[in-house]
């Protein structure tokens, strides 16, 4: 169960991280997120 688990996290994980990664810098910049910040606010989103 732990292995299915981990990789349900793993996989929203990455479909957050490739959302937000589309997002054009002006978008970025509306919800207050700049490039950097991308990783950080994906792994967020799943703890």
């Amino acid at each position: 169960m732990n292995l299915v688990r981990s990789y349900k996290t793993w996989r929203r994980y990455r479909e957050t991280l490739n959302e937000l990664s589309r997002l054009s810098r002006r978008e970025l910049a509306d919800l207050g997120i700049s490039r950097s910040d991308i990783p950080t606010v994906a792994r967020q989103t799943v703890l």
